[in-house]
């Protein structure tokens, strides 16, 4: 679980992430831009629902979910945050700020995220998931069951389109 204390290390994996994966889906303008749309929501770090994975001193990869209507954005991005919480009878989960350490893809690191967020909105009692996918994050969550839930949602940033798609997953 990650702390008030790991949020500068998280910060720094969080911009490697952007400016290295998502460098393979998107232009430079795009990827600029990612850094106003994406990040740490650090009420996640506050709520217990943020995870990270470590391989000695580094941080191999973090995520989370949540109990709250955020679907996506961090402390500092442009696009509007609604802390309400969600009721799991009727809402669903939402899983949240889901970044690999370059260093680290392909090893499983994202998978297990993804697996300790769904395990634990699940315990939480509720029966679906949803997700706001960038373009690189999509074939992982499609590999784990993940559906496009309608067109694209994209973000638009000082004139730059940053695609973006909702996903999401029953867990019962």
């Amino acid at each position: 679980m990650a702390r008030e204390a790991d949020i500068p290390a998280l910060h720094r994996v969080m911009n490697r992430a952007i400016e290295t994966l998502q460098a393979g889906f998107l232009d430079p303008a795009q990827v600029a831009a990612s850094h106003k749309v994406m990040g740490l929501d650090s009420q996640l770090v506050r709520d217990g629902t943020y995870f990270l994975v470590e391989d000695g001193d580094n941080i191999a990869g973090c995520g989370g979910w949540s109990f709250r209507a955020t679907l996506y954005g961090g402390d500092a991005s442009i696009v509007g945050r609604e802390p309400a919480r969600l009721d799991p009878a009727r809402d669903v989960a939402k899983v949240r700020a889901m970044y690999t350490d370059p260093d680290f893809v392909r090893r499983g690191v994202g998978r297990l995220i993804l697996e300790l967020c769904e395990d634990a909105a699940r315990g939480a009692g509720f029966a679906r998931v949803e997700l706001m996918a960038t373009a690189a994050g999509v074939p992982l969550y499609r590999s784990c069951g993940y559906a496009p839930l309608g067109a694209g949602e994209d973000a638009e940033v000082d004139g730059v389109t940053v695609p973006l798609l909702r996903m999401g997953k029953a867990l019962i």
